[in-house]
């Protein structure tokens, strides 16, 4: 049997990772600035999340959602005090896909209402309903495809408040920051008229913080700066730090019922140590101060760049537009320079490694993109 080939995949075995810092089988050295596509939160191996988990793996690794399991309680609640939404509930899950297809499920659970409206450049998953939100029709099969989503063009006030006049809207989800659609930032007017939309529609208000949330941006959650509370926030990546877990927090207006979700491994033993770790060094590290302030940093040094298009983001979730003459700038800086970055069509390069990144290293990227967009030759 061989690989289904899926992906495009560099010639790089990573076999150790200590930081921002990861290795390959040849003990080259590489600095980590995508963090696998943001799951990489507090670092590789960090010693309180290994032996948190160690320690868990000691006692037992699973057991079904069929018996008490304290740590998910006291998940539930380290999480909504370090998010600040104590008075929410907790479902857990595996993946952000699966939070974003149980949140469009849920909502429409609560109000019987079938249609949703998602947005231009949205990317909320490959499930089912999760892939139909979604604006990328290539990775959307046919039994995917569905009549209720309503796609309104991002940050358009005027075709929002039309597309509720259809008055069978579900909810709105949306991403605080989305992240495949090239780190285009929600303006909170736009998520304050979501909000108001919603409540005047009974609709539920989804945000999809996958990506953006988990303390990236400086706030736990990046919708967080519209001033405005969701009706369920969306999450998984940096929730684990690399170990499978997602989840939905839950406003306290929707009330639950037996059978209403259901998940197998969803907030098993070891996923709920992976997440409370996760959250301590979060809060014991001050980590979303780091990631304000570093994040900071790198956006105001990135935008002296003459060449640079357009820096866009919040904390430590950077897209750096850049013409169109440094296309292979992700190359260079992966192969050249020993520098992993994500990136965004057609050529905005992402970055969104962990929160504890020191200004060092910070610097040592500055200097690496500066040698980049030096060596590149301009096309006239």
């Amino acid at each position: 049997m061989k690989l289904f080939d899926v992906y495009p995949i560099n010639p790089i075995n990573i076999v150790k990772g200590v930081g921002s810092l990861v290795y390959d089988d040849k003990g080259t050295e590489y600095l980590d600035l995508y963090g696998g596509h943001a799951v990489i939160s507090i670092g590789h191996t960090n010693p309180h999340y290994v032996k948190r988990l160690e320690d868990q793996l000691h006692q037992i690794g699973f057991y079904s959602n069929s018996i008490e399991i304290p740590l998910q309680q006291q998940l539930a609640e380290k999480l909504g005090h370090v998010s600040g939404k104590e008075d929410y509930q907790l479902f857990l899950c595996n993946s952000g896909a699966e939070a974003n297809e149980n949140a469009l499920k849920l909502a429409s659970f609560y109000n019987g209402k079938k249609k949703v409206i998602a947005f231009s450049g949205a990317f909320h998953g490959r499930t089912s309903l999760a892939v139909a939100v979604t604006d990328n029709p290539k990775i959307v099969a046919p039994v995917n495809e569905t009549d209720n989503v309503i796609f309104v063009p991002w940050n358009d006030e005027a075709a929002l408040e039309q597309a509720f006049a259809h008055n069978e809207i579900s909810s709105v989800i949306i991403e605080g920051i989305q992240g495949v659609g090239g780190i285009q930032v929600a303006p909170g007017s736009f998520l304050q008229k979501i909000r108001s939309l919603c409540d005047s529609h009974n609709a539920v208000f989804i945000a999809d913080s996958v990506q953006c949330g988990y303390g990236r941006t400086g706030k736990f959650y990046s919708h967080d700066f519209a001033g405005v509370n969701a009706d369920i926030y969306t999450m998984a990546k940096g929730m684990g730090n690399g170990f499978p877990i997602g989840a939905i927090s839950i406003s306290p207006k929707i009330k639950p019922a037996y059978g209403m979700l259901g998940t197998t491994f969803g907030g098993n033993h070891l996923a709920c140590a992976a997440a409370l770790a996760v959250l301590e060094v979060i809060e014991q590290d001050n980590l979303m101060q780091n990631a304000a302030e570093v994040g900071g940093y790198l956006i105001e040094e990135l935008k002296k760049f003459k060449e640079v298009k357009e820096v866009r983001g919040r904390g430590l979730m950077i897209g750096i537009d850049l013409p169109a003459e440094f296309a292979s700038a992700k190359k260079d800086l992966l192969f050249k320079h020993h520098i992993f970055t994500g990136e965004a069509k057609p050529n905005v390069i992402r970055l969104l490694p962990a929160l504890n990144l020191t200004k060092a290293h910070a610097d040592l990227f500055l200097e690496a993109f500066a040698t980049v967009l030096k060596s590149t030759p301009v096309l006239t």
